[in-house]
Protein backbone atom coordinates (compact mmCIF):
# COMPACT_ATOMS: atom_id res chain seq x y z
CA UNK A 1 0.00 0.00 0.00
CA UNK A 2 1.54 3.30 -1.13
CA UNK A 3 2.38 5.84 1.55
CA UNK A 4 1.66 9.54 0.80
CA UNK A 5 4.74 11.37 -0.48
CA UNK A 6 4.60 13.96 2.31
CA UNK A 7 5.03 11.17 4.88
CA UNK A 8 8.08 9.90 3.01
CA UNK A 9 9.54 13.38 3.46
CA UNK A 10 9.39 12.93 7.24
CA UNK A 11 10.99 9.48 7.13
CA UNK A 12 7.91 7.23 7.07
CA UNK A 13 7.70 5.06 3.95
CA UNK A 14 5.42 2.20 5.00
CA UNK A 15 2.26 1.12 6.81
CA UNK A 16 2.62 -1.51 9.50
CA UNK A 17 -0.80 -3.09 8.94
CA UNK A 18 -1.80 -4.75 5.68
CA UNK A 19 -5.53 -4.10 5.97
CA UNK A 20 -7.17 -1.55 3.68
CA UNK A 21 -7.89 1.71 5.49
CA UNK A 22 -11.29 3.18 6.30
CA UNK A 23 -10.55 6.58 4.73
CA UNK A 24 -12.36 9.53 6.24
CA UNK A 25 -11.40 12.93 7.57
CA UNK A 26 -10.36 14.24 10.98
CA UNK A 27 -11.19 17.54 12.68
CA UNK A 28 -14.19 18.64 10.63
CA UNK A 29 -15.16 20.24 13.92
CA UNK A 30 -12.74 21.24 16.68
CA UNK A 31 -14.56 19.04 19.20
CA UNK A 32 -14.01 16.00 16.95
CA UNK A 33 -10.51 15.77 18.44
CA UNK A 34 -10.46 15.77 22.26
CA UNK A 35 -7.24 15.35 24.25
CA UNK A 36 -7.11 15.16 28.04
CA UNK A 37 -3.81 15.04 29.89
CA UNK A 38 -3.17 12.12 32.23
CA UNK A 39 -1.14 13.35 35.16
CA UNK A 40 0.04 11.91 38.46
CA UNK A 41 0.42 15.33 40.06
CA UNK A 42 -1.36 16.01 43.34
CA UNK A 43 -2.15 19.61 44.24
CA UNK A 44 -2.69 21.06 47.70
CA UNK A 45 -3.88 24.32 49.22
CA UNK A 46 -0.51 26.02 49.59
CA UNK A 47 2.60 26.64 47.53
CA UNK A 48 4.18 29.32 45.38
CA UNK A 49 2.61 28.01 42.15
CA UNK A 50 -1.06 28.40 41.31
CA UNK A 51 -2.14 25.25 39.44
CA UNK A 52 -4.97 25.50 36.92
CA UNK A 53 -6.80 23.33 34.45
CA UNK A 54 -6.58 24.91 31.01
CA UNK A 55 -9.21 23.99 28.44
CA UNK A 56 -8.62 25.45 24.99
CA UNK A 57 -10.21 25.09 21.59
CA UNK A 58 -8.22 25.70 18.40
CA UNK A 59 -5.33 27.43 20.16
CA UNK A 60 -1.61 26.98 19.63
CA UNK A 61 -0.08 26.37 23.07
CA UNK A 62 2.65 28.98 22.75
CA UNK A 63 0.12 31.59 21.62
CA UNK A 64 -2.30 30.94 24.48
CA UNK A 65 0.51 31.12 27.04
CA UNK A 66 1.67 34.39 25.48
CA UNK A 67 -1.83 35.87 25.66
CA UNK A 68 -2.40 34.70 29.24
CA UNK A 69 0.91 36.25 30.28
CA UNK A 70 -0.06 39.54 28.61
CA UNK A 71 -3.42 39.58 30.37
CA UNK A 72 -1.65 39.03 33.69
CA UNK A 73 1.17 41.45 32.90
CA UNK A 74 3.86 38.86 33.64
CA UNK A 75 6.69 37.08 31.83
CA UNK A 76 5.82 33.91 29.94
CA UNK A 77 8.63 32.24 31.92
CA UNK A 78 6.38 32.26 34.99
CA UNK A 79 3.90 29.91 33.28
CA UNK A 80 4.70 26.21 33.03
CA UNK A 81 2.98 23.38 31.17
CA UNK A 82 3.64 19.69 30.61
CA UNK A 83 2.93 19.36 26.88
CA UNK A 84 2.00 21.47 23.87
CA UNK A 85 -0.98 19.36 22.67
CA UNK A 86 -2.69 19.71 19.30
CA UNK A 87 -3.86 23.10 18.08
CA UNK A 88 -6.94 22.00 16.10
CA UNK A 89 -8.50 20.21 19.03
CA UNK A 90 -10.25 20.59 22.34
CA UNK A 91 -7.49 20.01 24.88
CA UNK A 92 -7.54 19.79 28.67
CA UNK A 93 -4.33 20.05 30.70
CA UNK A 94 -2.66 21.53 33.76
CA UNK A 95 -0.60 24.69 33.84
CA UNK A 96 1.23 26.35 36.74
CA UNK A 97 1.77 30.08 37.30
CA UNK A 98 4.41 31.34 39.72
CA UNK A 99 3.28 33.79 42.43
CA UNK A 100 -0.26 34.29 41.18
CA UNK A 101 -3.66 34.68 42.88
CA UNK A 102 -6.92 33.02 41.81
CA UNK A 103 -8.56 36.46 41.74
CA UNK A 104 -6.14 37.69 39.05
CA UNK A 105 -6.80 34.63 36.89
CA UNK A 106 -10.59 35.04 37.18
CA UNK A 107 -10.28 38.37 35.32
CA UNK A 108 -8.80 36.68 32.23
CA UNK A 109 -11.24 36.43 29.32
CA UNK A 110 -9.99 34.82 26.11
CA UNK A 111 -12.20 33.34 23.41
CA UNK A 112 -12.37 29.52 23.57
CA UNK A 113 -10.15 29.41 26.68
CA UNK A 114 -11.29 28.27 30.14
CA UNK A 115 -9.14 28.41 33.26
CA UNK A 116 -10.15 26.55 36.41
CA UNK A 117 -8.15 26.79 39.64
CA UNK A 118 -7.20 23.33 40.95
CA UNK A 119 -4.96 24.24 43.87
CA UNK A 120 -1.42 25.25 44.72
CA UNK A 121 1.96 23.52 44.73
CA UNK A 122 5.60 24.20 45.51
CA UNK A 123 6.43 22.31 42.31
CA UNK A 124 6.02 23.98 38.93
CA UNK A 125 4.40 22.24 35.96
CA UNK A 126 7.28 21.33 33.64
CA UNK A 127 7.55 19.93 30.13
CA UNK A 128 7.13 16.15 30.30
CA UNK A 129 5.37 16.38 33.66
CA UNK A 130 2.61 13.99 32.63
CA UNK A 131 1.97 10.26 32.22
CA UNK A 132 0.10 10.32 28.94
CA UNK A 133 -3.04 11.52 27.18
CA UNK A 134 -6.58 10.27 26.73
CA UNK A 135 -8.10 10.72 23.28
CA UNK A 136 -11.65 10.74 21.96
CA UNK A 137 -11.51 11.19 18.20
CA UNK A 138 -14.22 11.25 15.55
CA UNK A 139 -13.35 10.17 12.01
CA UNK A 140 -16.01 11.52 9.63
CA UNK A 141 -16.94 11.40 5.95
CA UNK A 142 -16.32 7.65 5.57
CA UNK A 143 -17.56 5.96 2.38
CA UNK A 144 -18.52 2.66 4.01
CA UNK A 145 -21.82 1.51 5.44
CA UNK A 146 -22.08 0.71 9.15
CA UNK A 147 -21.43 -3.02 8.78
CA UNK A 148 -18.49 -2.55 6.40
CA UNK A 149 -16.95 0.09 8.66
CA UNK A 150 -17.31 -2.00 11.79
CA UNK A 151 -15.83 -5.02 10.04
CA UNK A 152 -12.83 -3.10 8.75
CA UNK A 153 -12.18 -1.40 12.10
CA UNK A 154 -12.26 -4.80 13.78
CA UNK A 155 -9.86 -6.25 11.19
CA UNK A 156 -7.37 -3.40 11.61
CA UNK A 157 -7.58 -3.56 15.40
CA UNK A 158 -6.97 -7.33 15.35
CA UNK A 159 -3.97 -6.81 13.05
CA UNK A 160 -2.52 -4.20 15.44
CA UNK A 161 -3.05 -6.43 18.48
CA UNK A 162 -1.48 -9.41 16.71
CA UNK A 163 1.61 -7.32 15.91
CA UNK A 164 1.81 -6.02 19.47
CA UNK A 165 1.08 -2.38 18.56
CA UNK A 166 2.13 0.12 15.90
CA UNK A 167 5.51 1.69 15.16
CA UNK A 168 6.18 4.56 17.53
CA UNK A 169 6.70 7.02 14.68
CA UNK A 170 6.88 10.75 15.20
CA UNK A 171 3.75 12.12 13.56
CA UNK A 172 3.51 14.87 10.99
CA UNK A 173 2.82 17.46 13.73
CA UNK A 174 6.42 17.10 14.86
CA UNK A 175 7.53 18.49 11.50
CA UNK A 176 4.64 20.82 10.60
CA UNK A 177 1.34 19.44 9.35
CA UNK A 178 0.93 21.83 6.39
CA UNK A 179 4.57 22.79 6.00
CA UNK A 180 6.85 19.98 7.21
CA UNK A 181 10.14 21.86 7.31
CA UNK A 182 11.13 21.72 10.98
CA UNK A 183 13.52 18.80 10.45
CA UNK A 184 15.05 20.51 7.41
CA UNK A 185 15.80 23.53 9.57
CA UNK A 186 17.23 21.19 12.19
CA UNK A 187 19.48 19.47 9.66
CA UNK A 188 20.89 22.82 8.52
CA UNK A 189 21.47 23.83 12.15
CA UNK A 190 23.32 20.60 12.91
CA UNK A 191 25.45 21.13 9.79
CA UNK A 192 26.29 24.58 11.18
CA UNK A 193 24.66 26.42 8.28
CA UNK A 194 22.48 28.95 10.14
CA UNK A 195 21.85 30.92 6.95
CA UNK A 196 20.32 27.93 5.21
CA UNK A 197 18.36 27.14 8.40
CA UNK A 198 16.96 30.68 8.65
CA UNK A 199 16.09 30.96 4.95
CA UNK A 200 14.40 27.55 5.04
CA UNK A 201 12.33 28.45 8.08
CA UNK A 202 11.34 31.88 6.79
CA UNK A 203 10.72 31.18 3.13
CA UNK A 204 10.45 27.53 2.06
CA UNK A 205 6.88 27.08 0.83
CA UNK A 206 4.70 23.97 0.52
CA UNK A 207 1.81 23.23 -1.87
CA UNK A 208 -0.89 23.02 0.82
CA UNK A 209 -0.24 26.51 2.18
CA UNK A 210 -2.64 29.33 1.25
CA UNK A 211 -1.71 30.87 -2.09
CA UNK A 212 -1.00 34.29 -0.54
CA UNK A 213 1.53 32.80 1.87
CA UNK A 214 3.10 30.61 -0.81
CA UNK A 215 3.70 33.57 -3.08
CA UNK A 216 5.15 35.64 -0.23
CA UNK A 217 7.53 32.86 0.80
CA UNK A 218 8.59 32.19 -2.79
CA UNK A 219 9.39 35.88 -3.30
CA UNK A 220 11.60 36.02 -0.20
CA UNK A 221 13.18 32.66 -1.06
CA UNK A 222 14.36 34.04 -4.40
CA UNK A 223 15.08 37.66 -3.48
CA UNK A 224 16.21 37.47 0.18
CA UNK A 225 14.45 40.86 0.43
CA UNK A 226 13.35 40.79 4.07
CA UNK A 227 12.13 44.41 4.03
CA UNK A 228 9.63 43.56 1.32
CA UNK A 229 8.91 40.30 3.10
CA UNK A 230 7.69 42.23 6.14
CA UNK A 231 5.24 44.08 3.90
CA UNK A 232 3.75 40.98 2.28
CA UNK A 233 3.95 38.33 5.05
CA UNK A 234 0.66 37.96 6.98
CA UNK A 235 0.83 39.12 10.61
CA UNK A 236 0.07 35.62 11.89
CA UNK A 237 3.51 34.42 10.69
CA UNK A 238 4.94 35.91 13.88
CA UNK A 239 8.17 33.95 14.16
CA UNK A 240 9.18 34.44 10.53
CA UNK A 241 8.45 38.16 10.84
CA UNK A 242 10.48 38.40 14.05
CA UNK A 243 13.49 36.87 12.30
CA UNK A 244 13.09 39.09 9.23
CA UNK A 245 12.88 42.24 11.41
CA UNK A 246 16.24 41.31 12.87
CA UNK A 247 17.79 40.54 9.49
CA UNK A 248 16.68 43.89 8.06
CA UNK A 249 18.65 45.76 10.72
CA UNK A 250 21.35 43.09 11.18
CA UNK A 251 22.08 41.61 7.75
CA UNK A 252 23.79 38.21 7.81
CA UNK A 253 23.26 37.81 11.59
CA UNK A 254 21.37 34.56 11.23
CA UNK A 255 22.42 33.36 14.67
CA UNK A 256 20.90 36.51 16.15
CA UNK A 257 17.66 35.97 14.24
CA UNK A 258 17.24 32.54 15.82
CA UNK A 259 18.23 33.87 19.26
CA UNK A 260 15.02 35.93 19.30
CA UNK A 261 12.89 32.77 19.35
CA UNK A 262 11.94 31.05 22.61
CA UNK A 263 14.05 28.22 23.94
CA UNK A 264 11.22 25.71 23.35
CA UNK A 265 11.02 26.67 19.68
CA UNK A 266 14.81 26.55 19.28
CA UNK A 267 14.98 23.01 20.71
CA UNK A 268 12.19 21.90 18.39
CA UNK A 269 14.34 22.14 15.25
CA UNK A 270 17.11 19.71 16.17
CA UNK A 271 14.58 17.45 17.90
CA UNK A 272 12.63 17.26 14.64
CA UNK A 273 15.75 16.23 12.73
CA UNK A 274 16.42 13.54 15.31
CA UNK A 275 12.79 12.43 14.87
CA UNK A 276 13.23 12.18 11.10
CA UNK A 277 16.27 9.92 11.52
CA UNK A 278 14.35 7.84 14.09
CA UNK A 279 11.43 7.35 11.68
CA UNK A 280 13.80 6.21 8.93
CA UNK A 281 15.57 3.84 11.32
CA UNK A 282 12.29 2.30 12.39
CA UNK A 283 11.15 1.80 8.78
CA UNK A 284 14.48 0.18 7.92
CA UNK A 285 14.16 -2.18 10.89
CA UNK A 286 10.67 -3.23 9.77
CA UNK A 287 11.85 -3.80 6.19
CA UNK A 288 14.76 -5.90 7.49
CA UNK A 289 12.21 -8.16 9.20
CA UNK A 290 13.22 -7.41 12.79
CA UNK A 291 10.40 -7.44 15.35
CA UNK A 292 9.11 -4.36 17.14
CA UNK A 293 7.51 -6.25 20.01
CA UNK A 294 10.54 -8.39 20.73
CA UNK A 295 14.31 -8.09 21.09
CA UNK A 296 17.15 -9.68 19.16
CA UNK A 297 20.82 -9.83 20.04
CA UNK A 298 22.38 -6.38 19.90
CA UNK A 299 19.20 -4.49 20.74
CA UNK A 300 19.16 -1.99 23.58
CA UNK A 301 16.14 -2.17 25.86
CA UNK A 302 14.93 0.18 28.56
CA UNK A 303 12.85 -0.68 31.60
CA UNK A 304 9.53 0.32 33.12
CA UNK A 305 9.60 3.02 35.80
CA UNK A 306 7.30 3.32 38.81
CA UNK A 307 4.67 5.05 36.65
CA UNK A 308 4.67 2.14 34.21
CA UNK A 309 6.39 4.18 31.49
CA UNK A 310 9.62 3.42 29.62
CA UNK A 311 12.63 4.85 31.48
CA UNK A 312 15.23 5.52 28.78
CA UNK A 313 17.81 6.47 31.41
CA UNK A 314 17.98 2.77 32.37
CA UNK A 315 19.10 0.67 29.41
CA UNK A 316 20.77 -2.68 28.82
CA UNK A 317 22.13 -4.44 25.77
CA UNK A 318 20.54 -7.71 24.70
CA UNK A 319 23.01 -10.60 24.47
CA UNK A 320 22.78 -14.29 23.65
CA UNK A 321 22.78 -14.97 27.39
CA UNK A 322 19.90 -12.67 28.33
CA UNK A 323 17.76 -12.51 25.18
CA UNK A 324 15.15 -14.97 26.48
CA UNK A 325 14.87 -13.15 29.79
CA UNK A 326 14.61 -9.78 28.08
CA UNK A 327 11.85 -11.00 25.79
CA UNK A 328 10.00 -12.33 28.81
CA UNK A 329 10.18 -8.85 30.38
CA UNK A 330 9.05 -7.26 27.10
CA UNK A 331 6.09 -9.65 26.90
CA UNK A 332 5.09 -8.65 30.43
CA UNK A 333 5.39 -4.94 29.66
CA UNK A 334 8.39 -4.42 31.91
CA UNK A 335 10.97 -3.72 29.19
CA UNK A 336 10.90 -2.02 25.79
CA UNK A 337 13.08 -2.27 22.66
CA UNK A 338 14.52 1.14 21.70
CA UNK A 339 16.08 2.98 18.77
CA UNK A 340 18.21 6.13 18.94
CA UNK A 341 17.30 9.77 18.79
CA UNK A 342 20.79 10.52 17.58
CA UNK A 343 22.84 13.14 19.42
CA UNK A 344 26.44 13.85 20.34
CA UNK A 345 26.38 11.23 23.13
CA UNK A 346 24.32 8.56 21.38
CA UNK A 347 24.47 4.94 22.48
CA UNK A 348 24.16 2.82 19.34
CA UNK A 349 23.05 -0.81 19.38
CA UNK A 350 25.24 -3.68 18.14
CA UNK A 351 24.57 -6.69 15.93
CA UNK A 352 21.98 -6.33 13.16
CA UNK A 353 20.01 -3.58 15.01
CA UNK A 354 23.26 -1.61 15.30
CA UNK A 355 24.07 -2.12 11.61
CA UNK A 356 20.69 -0.63 10.72
CA UNK A 357 21.16 2.34 13.07
CA UNK A 358 24.68 3.08 11.81
CA UNK A 359 23.63 2.68 8.18
CA UNK A 360 20.70 5.09 8.43
CA UNK A 361 22.67 7.67 10.38
CA UNK A 362 25.66 7.26 8.08
CA UNK A 363 23.48 8.27 5.15
CA UNK A 364 23.14 11.75 6.70
CA UNK A 365 26.89 12.36 6.31
CA UNK A 366 26.92 14.27 9.59
CA UNK A 367 29.24 13.37 12.51
CA UNK A 368 27.51 12.94 15.88
CA UNK A 369 29.68 15.74 17.31
CA UNK A 370 27.78 18.22 15.14
CA UNK A 371 24.75 17.76 17.40
CA UNK A 372 26.58 19.92 19.97
CA UNK A 373 25.76 22.87 17.64
CA UNK A 374 28.80 24.84 18.77
CA UNK A 375 27.53 28.01 17.07
CA UNK A 376 24.36 27.92 19.26
CA UNK A 377 24.84 25.36 22.06
CA UNK A 378 21.32 25.92 23.39
CA UNK A 379 20.08 24.07 20.28
CA UNK A 380 22.34 21.06 20.87
CA UNK A 381 21.21 17.60 21.94
CA UNK A 382 23.12 14.72 23.50
CA UNK A 383 20.55 12.22 22.22
CA UNK A 384 18.68 9.39 23.93
CA UNK A 385 16.83 6.18 23.14
CA UNK A 386 13.11 5.89 22.38
CA UNK A 387 10.79 2.84 22.49
CA UNK A 388 10.03 1.57 18.99
CA UNK A 389 6.49 0.28 19.50
CA UNK A 390 3.32 1.98 20.64
CA UNK A 391 0.81 -0.19 22.45
CA UNK A 392 -2.81 0.82 22.01
CA UNK A 393 -6.14 -0.98 22.15
CA UNK A 394 -8.81 1.50 21.08
CA UNK A 395 -12.49 0.97 21.54
CA UNK A 396 -14.75 2.24 18.79
CA UNK A 397 -18.34 2.91 17.86
CA UNK A 398 -19.87 3.34 14.41
CA UNK A 399 -22.83 5.45 13.34
CA UNK A 400 -24.22 7.66 10.57
CA UNK A 401 -22.38 10.95 10.09
CA UNK A 402 -24.78 13.80 10.83
CA UNK A 403 -22.44 16.35 9.20
CA UNK A 404 -22.09 14.39 5.95
CA UNK A 405 -25.40 12.81 4.87
CA UNK A 406 -24.98 9.38 3.36
CA UNK A 407 -21.59 8.89 5.04
CA UNK A 408 -20.59 7.14 8.28
CA UNK A 409 -18.34 8.08 11.19
CA UNK A 410 -16.22 6.21 13.72
CA UNK A 411 -15.54 7.35 17.28
CA UNK A 412 -12.27 6.00 18.72
CA UNK A 413 -11.33 6.14 22.42
CA UNK A 414 -7.79 5.31 23.52
CA UNK A 415 -4.91 6.38 25.74
CA UNK A 416 -1.26 6.79 24.80
CA UNK A 417 1.88 7.39 26.87
CA UNK A 418 3.48 10.83 26.78
CA UNK A 419 5.60 11.65 23.76
CA UNK A 420 3.42 9.54 21.45
CA UNK A 421 1.25 10.73 18.57
CA UNK A 422 -2.42 9.87 18.10
CA UNK A 423 -2.00 10.25 14.34
CA UNK A 424 0.61 7.46 14.41
CA UNK A 425 -2.17 5.10 15.42
CA UNK A 426 -4.89 6.77 13.32
CA UNK A 427 -2.86 6.61 10.09
CA UNK A 428 -2.99 2.80 10.30
CA UNK A 429 -6.80 2.96 10.47
CA UNK A 430 -7.37 5.68 7.89
CA UNK A 431 -4.50 5.33 5.37
CA UNK A 432 -5.13 8.78 3.85
CA UNK A 433 -3.15 11.91 3.01
CA UNK A 434 -1.98 13.67 6.21
CA UNK A 435 -3.88 16.79 5.09
CA UNK A 436 -7.10 14.87 5.87
CA UNK A 437 -5.83 14.27 9.39
CA UNK A 438 -4.68 17.80 10.25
Amino acid sequence: MEVPSIEKQIGIDLYFTDTEGIGGTLRQEIDDFIVKEITNRGEGESGKYLILELTKRNWDMHHVIRDISRKLGISQKRIGFAGTKDKRALTIQKIGIYDMTPQAVEKIHLKDVELRVIGRSNRSVELGDLVGNEFKIIIRDIDLNDDELESRLTEITDDILEKGGVPNFFGIQRFGAIRPITHLVGEAIVRGDLEDAAVTYISKSFPDEPEEIKLARDYVQCSRDYSEGLKIYPLNLRYERTMMHHLVTNPEDFVGSFALLSRNILKMFVHAYQSYIFNRTLCRRIREGLPLDGAVEGDIVCFKNKEGLPDTSRTQEVTSENVDGMNNLIKRGRAFVTAPLVGYDTEFASGLPGEIEYRVFGETGIPVECFKVSIMPEMGSKGLRRPIILNANPSFTVSDDELNPGKTKAVLDFSLPKGSYATTLLREYMKVEPARMS
